[in-house]
Formats: C-alpha cells, structure tokens, sequence
C-alpha cells in the first residue's frame, strides 16, 4: 500500500496549485543565473518532501504504538475511516485540530518564520520555505497522514509520505518554473476529483483492515498465519 502515497500526491496535486501554487510561482527569483532559478525551485520543493516524510516518521510512530497492542488490522481500518472523513467532511477534524493552542502557537511561529524567509534572495532561504510550508495546515495532507499511520514500520510511513510529496513535485515544479501554466478549468476538474480518489485508497485500507484473504488487496494477516503454525506444531506433538 506504500505505492497509494505516490499516487494520491500525483492525482491530487492540482489541489496543491490552488493551497500552494500562488506561493510556489512568487517564490523570490534572486539574482542567479539559470540554473540557480531552477536549483531554487528544486530546494523549495525539496524541502516539502522532506517534511512530508518527518511527518510521516511522527504519523508512523504514532500508528506504530498502536499495533504494538495487537490491533494492526484495526488500525487500517480506522486509518480508511479518517481519510473518508477528511475527504468528505474535513472540518471535523481539521479545525478542532486548529483549535489546539500547542498547535495555535507551532503554527503562529511557522507562519512568521515563513514570511521571514520568504523575503530573502537565496538558495537556502527556499529550502527553509519548503521545509516550512510542509508544516502549514493542508487537509489534503492530513489525507496522506492518515494512510501513514497504518504503515506497518517507520520506515514504510516516512517512505508512503515521501513518495506522497513526490506525487506532487511534477506539477508544483512545473508551476513554479513556468508561472500560470495550468487553466483554470482544468484545476478545477482535478480539484474536484481529489475526495473520489481519496475515498477509493480509503477503501483499498479498510479493506486491507477487515483480512479478507484477497491477494494484494485484503491478505490474511502475518499473525494469523503464526497462529496457525503453531497450532499445527502442537498438534504433531
């Protein structure tokens, strides 16, 4: 399932051109040659996949603590549950989150570090807004963040969430060379498609939850099968 994340940030990266692409095309410019324009627009959207996948790392851990008490299954499931619930109805949970003052205060700070940098004419400074504007709020990114925590290991949940931001870099790179080069419409189709994408990989996680026996799909759970095992070894003495 780590392959969704892909996937989810390609399909839904024209809903990045409408929360981050006006930021991504008045990225400063600086006074490099070429190549630093481009190496500029490379850090910045860089620095988004790499906090996608510290995100992931957080979400991971997270989703980790609970299958360590035995409701790995459950925990895909509830994970399809959320996402269905973000891609329907998002405010349920996205502005309760806000409402959080540690989270009023992280966010109070990542938005004043982020005009900061913003400002500045240099290779870094875009890095620092990339690394930055990962943190800001995005319920299409609380989407991915759901499906990180039914990841089975770390290093899958940071994998899903990097390859997740790599979805998107094809279009946000592209906007952010070439200005306003998607229509309009066309965003607009996309942006629309985004919760029906979302909920058919919420799907494909309840399922895999509910240990249907369905090769790649809903296959039997590894613990289910050491039971067995067991069973039969008991059995032969």
């Amino acid at each position: 399932m780590v392959w969704a994340g892909f996937l989810m940030g390609l399909l839904g990266s024209f809903h990045c051109l409408g929360m981050c692409g006006p930021i991504a095309v008045a990225l400063p410019v600086g006074k490099g040659s070429g190549w630093q324009f481009v190496a500029g627009r490379l850090l910045y959207n860089g620095g988004r996949i790499i906090t996608y996948a510290g995100l992931g790392l957080v979400a991971g851990a997270f989703g980790q603590s609970l299958q360590l008490v035995g409701i790995q299954q459950l925990v895909s499931i509830v994970a399809g549950v959320l996402i269905l619930i973000l891609a329907v109805m998002p405010a349920l949970i996205s502005r309760p989150l806000g409402n959080i003052p540690f989270i009023q205060k992280t966010l109070f700070w990542v938005r004043k570090t982020f005009a900061k940098y913003y400002q500045k004419q240099n290779l870094l400074s875009l890095l620092v807004v990339g690394l930055l504007n990962g943190l800001l709020p995005c319920g299409f990114v609380y989407i991915a963040l759901a499906g990180a925590i039914a990841m089975k290991t770390l290093p899958l949940a940071m994998t899903y969430m990097a390859l997740f931001g790599l979805g998107t870099l094809p279009m946000m790179l592209l906007v952010s060379l070439s200005g306003k080069l998607i229509k309009p419409q066309t965003r607009f189709f996309f942006k629309k498609a985004v919760p029906y994408m979302a909920c058919i990989i919420a799907c494909l996680f309840i399922l895999r939850g509910l240990n249907l026996g369905i090769p790649y799909v809903s296959p039997k759970a590894q613990a289910t099968t050491s039971h067995h095992v067991t069973m039969a070894c008991c059995h032969k003495k």
